[in-house]
Parts: C-alpha cells; structure tokens; sequence
C-alpha cells in the first residue's frame, strides 16, 4: 500500500505525545502527514503539568517548548478525551492510518511488605495528583500526621518529602491551588523520615534537588552518622568519579557540618527536622488498631558490588503515616496488550506486541508506556524517535481508514456528546489561570474541577 497522505493518532498529550507529533511533522518523508493528539484531560502536558511539584518552576520550563509545538499549527489538539470511553481503537482504525500510544504511567508502584495497606499508607503519585491540582483525585487530603515517613531515594520522594516538611507560606508564590495550600497550612508535620536501602553514594536524587532540600526554610536536616562511615570500597571506586554524586556528597558533608553545630549549641535548631535514613530497608509497617505507627527497618550493608546484603539489625521508627515512593506504574488500555508484571505495552522498539510476540499492525507505543518509568524527560525525544523510526519502515502495513477526512473527528465526538477542549480552548484556560495568580501577586492559580477547567476553556 502507497500513502500519500498519512493520518496519525496520538494519545496522550504530555512530553512523549507531543514529542512524538513533533518529530514525525519534522520528518523526512515523501507524503503529507496529518496529525491528531488526543489527551484525557481538559489540559496538556502531562506529568510536567500534574506531576512536578509547584516549587520547581525551572523544571516547569520544559513547557515552553511544548506549548511552542502545540501552537505551531501543525498538531490538532483534542482534549478532555478519553480512550476507551469516548474514543475506541476501532474509531482509530476507520479515521487514521495508525496510532502511537504515549499514555505514561500514572499509578505508584507497589511496596510488598507486611502493614503496607493499613490506614494512614499512601502512596506518593496519588499525593502528587493531589498537591499538584489533578482534576480526577480528591480536593482535599488526610494530613494529621506528626512523624511521617517516606519510603525511596528518587526525586519523586525527595518531592514529597519536601512538600510535607515546607511550610505552606512558603508555597505562595507558586501555582499551589488553593484547596492544597490550605490543607499544607493545616499540617501539623513536625518530623518527615526519608528512607533508602542503600548509602548516600547511590541516591537517584539529582544535584538540584537535594541542593533545594538544604534551603526549605526552618527545617533541619538530620543525618546519621554511621550512614556515612561505612566502608564501601565499590563507592569510593566507581561513584565517587560521578560528578553528580561528588557534588551531592558536599551538599551531605555541608549538612553534617551544620548538624554538629546544632548538637554544640552555636544555631538555633528549626521547627521541622527532616531525617535521612541510608542503608535502611523497610520490612514491616508497624500496625496498631489498623493504622500505620511505624516503620520497621533493617540496617543493610555493602555487598562490594554496588548491591547491599541484609545485616540482621532492626529499628523501628515511629510514624503516623507512610508514603512510598518507589516508582511509577503504567496503566492498561482497552483492546490492548498489557504487561501486568512490568506495567507497560509489550513491545519491540515501540511496535506493539500481541501475547505470542506477534507484532500488531498500525499499533505503537512511547514514552513510559513503552519502556517504564525510567529516565528523565530528556530521554523522551530518543524514545520517540525510535519508535517513529519503526512506524515510517512499515508503512506498507499500516491501516486502510475508511473515513480518513479531518473532519470527522470533531463530527464524531460532537455526535458522541464530548465536550472536548481545543488548543485555543487551552489558551483560554492558561490566561484564566494566570489572571487569577496575577490578581494574588502568584505565578498562576490553577483551576482544578474537570467541569470547571473544561468550561473556561470552551469558552461556556
């Protein structure tokens, strides 16, 4: 089959979507492209958007260049769709030649130890959803804790730890909604307990964010002492060439300076502490009268080859409550091939796999769906140039849509009742929220109910 007009599906409109459109319209290729981007949400972006905490606007600069694609007018955008509900692989094989799926992973990886589910336990993408405005997750959010804990050494739990420790003052310049900033001012946090399984050389932190943990202001950081003398001859070896761990180790060495001088009595010691916990692998969540009150560790150790053997010493650390923090987890699609184990598409280079390894025509994947939730959002353009690689080399078994005209995607969902949202919907929206933060002296405000989100930015 000869294309000379080729019209593509994608779902989901965060970095690796909106990638993805972006490097196939810039393409070499011999035949015009149309390109329609589906996304679920009112709003674009993702996880830049609802999974970056709002003390980050550096991070949030990644936007700049998404939205510079989504206004080039090469893309349609339709927004507030969702596949499976509102749009089905069938629809996509009538109107489009072929589909790539860049759905991500939304859903927090499970934690396999006793207690985990007691009342009081959570996990960290659900607070994420929540701190940064998602509109599909409860407004408010239970924060009666004293003493909580948080279970991995990524920057995901660095985030939560420091947007349970900050004060919420201190948020007010940020786009924190405001259902968030008054359940943070209610927080009687008093201590926030970080844990990692192996020592402070093997951090997935990067420099920035455990530079801006030092900086929270009123809060100490408190480090054990024995986490940073254990003999680890692969360490010092293999880790301490990285440049990041050379910088995170002085960030460490500037804090434990800064400890003795508190236990001397020569500074003041803060409101919050927040406590880093190495070499300390949860075992058992400490269970009374069904909630969470504490946290059993067992002290590890080095193995000599960058893993860690178990010690057989115990503690328990008190706490009210628990997050987990130790990876995100993909979500499956209907009508497609679901890795249950791995939480993503099976796939080959993103060419989607049927369950006997078969390859499925038309049908790719991107992005964390594809490959896990691994790297950063720079390894999104290689990601989703490979898999568009794979999809111009097959052109010849792509879909034959019966109704391929543009037109029949906006006929379709109007027909359906979908209230979907467009870029320029999107425009409407971004200057709602920035005229709400404009009036408080704040960056922007954001807009978190679904139905309110989708009205201003239908312009209803």
């Amino acid at each position: 089959m000869t294309v000379s007009k080729m019209r593509l599906a994608v779902v989901g409109a965060g970095p690796a979507g909106i990638y993805a459109a972006d490097l196939l319209w810039k393409a070499e290729r011999d035949f015009d492209v149309e390109i329609d981007l589906f996304e679920q949400l009112p709003a674009p972006y993702g996880l830049v958007r609802y999974g970056v905490s709002p003390d980050h606007p550096r991070i949030k600069g990644i936007i700049t260049a998404l939205r510079d694609v989504l206004d080039s007018g090469t893309i349609r955008y339709f927004g507030n769709v969702r596949y499976g509900q509102d749009i089905s692989l069938a629809d996509l094989r009538r109107h489009y030649h072929a589909v790539i799926f860049a759905t991500g992973a939304i859903r927090d990886a499970s934690l396999s130890i006793p207690g985990i589910d007691a009342a009081g336990s959570y996990g960290a993408a659900d607070f994420v959803s929540w701190f940064d405005g998602h509109p599909d997750v409860p407004r408010s959010w239970p924060l009666e804790a004293k003493q909580v804990g948080v279970v991995g050494n990524g920057n995901v739990a660095l985030d939560v730890s420091r947007m349970l420790i900050k004060h919420a003052d201190d948020l007010l310049p940020t786009e924190i909604p405001e259902n968030v900033y008054a359940g943070l001012k209610a927080n009687p946090v008093e201590e926030v307990h970080l844990f990692g399984r192996r020592g402070p050389k093997y951090v997935k932190f990067t420099p920035l964010e455990l530079r801006e943990l030092g900086e929270v202001r009123d809060v100490d950081i408190v480090v054990d002492e024995r986490d940073f003398d254990v003999d680890d001859p692969f360490a010092e070896e293999t880790l301490a060439k990285n440049k990041q761990v050379v910088v995170m180790t002085r960030i460490m060495n500037k804090w434990r300076d800064e400890q003795r001088a508190r236990e001397a009595g020569e500074v003041e010691p803060s409101s919050r502490r927040l406590h880093l916990h190495f070499w300390s692998k949860p075992v058992e969540v400490v269970v009374e009268e069904g909630r969470v009150a504490g946290l059993k560790v067992e002290r590890t150790a080095p193995d000599g080859e960058g893993g860690i053997v178990d010690t057989g010493e115990f503690e328990v650390v008190p706490l009210q409550s628990l997050y987990r923090a130790v990876g995100y987890f993909g979500s499956p699609l209907e009508e497609i091939p679901f890795d249950e184990a791995r939480g993503l598409i099976p796939n080959a280079q993103g060419r989607v796999l049927d369950l006997d390894g078969e390859q499925i025509p038309g049908v790719y994947a991107t992005g964390w769906i594809k490959r896990g939730p691994v790297g950063l959002i720079g390894h999104t353009k290689s990601d989703a140039m490979e898999t568009l690689e794979c999809l111009l080399e097959d052109r010849d078994s792509w879909w034959r849509p019966d109704a391929p005209e543009a037109s029949a995607i906006p006929a379709l969902l109007e027909a359906r009742g979908v209230p979907y949202t467009t870029i320029e919907g999107w425009h409407r929206l971004d200057e709602h929220e920035l005229g709400l933060g404009e009036a408080e002296g704040r960056t922007r405000v954001k807009v978190v109910p679904r139905d309110d989100m989708t009205r201003i930015a239908r312009g209803e």
